[in-house]
């Protein structure tokens, strides 16, 4: 299982990676942070990229996140 260090941007026009730097991304996505909706689309896009089942291990509430992929 490999993890990785997110930084989200939320209310983004497009949910894509705006950077990539070893360990670490960051991610803008397109919904807002209401109602977990920012997670939710976080977790839907990360696993389609990498193809494998994405959870977030810390960081449900701020947008510095820790996910585990695998």
């Amino acid at each position: 299982m490999r993890q990785l260090l997110i930084k989200v941007k939320p209310n983004a026009p497009k949910t894509k990676i705006i950077s990539e730097n070893g360990n670490e991304l960051v991610v803008a996505v397109h919904t807002p942070p209401e109602n977990n909706k920012a997670n939710i689309e976080l977790i839907k896009f990360l696993s389609k990229k990498f193809g494998a089942e994405v959870r977030i291990v810390r960081g449900l509430k701020g947008k510095n996140k820790v996910v585990a992929i695998g």
